[in-house]
């Protein structure tokens, strides 16, 4: 008995890390945690939201998708990821009125102190800033969702929210290639007002992924959504 105690415990303060929804340490988290957004039930909004860009190929298709039907979202980018190729399309969503926030590639900011957290972040928002000429929303979404009583300090002290996303509202298909019209079903089927979307255009180890199956999704999302009757907001 004592052991099944132990092992219950044991998943608990696991499942407090790496939860891909709301959960304990999120209660006692020093630093704003957002997994919905508020909502208007007379003016629903649902938040688009994509991680692991800038991807050469696919992050400029998706901009023409969203420019295409008018829809604003938010572009969690990997610092790594931009360069001299990359940083016109950063800056491409500055212009065109989508907000722009952190992401990380690895788990090992759950690791690190908060100091280092801390200025971890403030290095890649003024890398970002100085190349793209834009300067990132106070927003990070760690790598998986994983995060520690020591991450939350860290955004604490430079005024930043972690930023996750809402119940099975995510690309991830189970180890099956996502399909377009599957994944925009579902999406279209489980959202709500406040929700928040997460879409990969791009791949925190592979900065040049084939999204096109993301492309053709959020091509097919938007339309749906709207005949729902929401409209599209930003995180930040």
């Amino acid at each position: 008995m004592l052991w099944l105690l132990v092992a219950a415990g044991l998943g608990l303060m696991s499942l407090g890390h790496v939860a891909p929804f709301p959960f304990l340490l999120d209660s006692m988290a020093p630093a704003p945690v957002l997994w919905s957004m508020p909502s208007d039930p007379d003016a629903p909004a649902v938040y688009l939201t994509f991680d692991d860009g800038p991807n050469p190929t696919a992050t400029p298709q998706l901009l023409d998708v969203l420019a295409k039907e008018e829809a604003a979202a938010t572009f969690f980018i990997i610092d790594r990821h931009l360069n001299a190729e990359t940083a016109p399309i950063v800056r491409r969503m500055f212009d065109e009125g989508h907000a722009v926030a952190l992401h990380s590639h690895t788990r090992a900011l759950m690791m690190m102190q908060p100091d280092a957290v801390a200025a971890t972040l403030t290095a890649a928002a003024d890398r970002i800033e100085s190349l793209a000429g834009g300067r990132p929303c106070r927003a990070f979404r760690p790598h998986g969702g994983s995060r520690s009583s020591q991450m939350f300090r860290g955004l604490a002290q430079i005024d930043y929210a972690l930023v996750g996303w809402g119940w099975s509202l995510w690309d991830f298909n189970w180890y099956r290639e996502p399909q377009p019209e599957g994944l925009a079903e579902r999406l279209a089927r489980r959202v709500s007002g406040g929700d928040i979307v997460v879409i990969h255009d791009g791949h925190h180890e592979d900065p040049r992924a084939d999204r096109r199956y993301a492309v053709e999704a959020v091509a097919l999302l938007i339309p749906q959504l709207r005949d729902l009757g929401f409209s599209f907001g930003r995180i930040c």
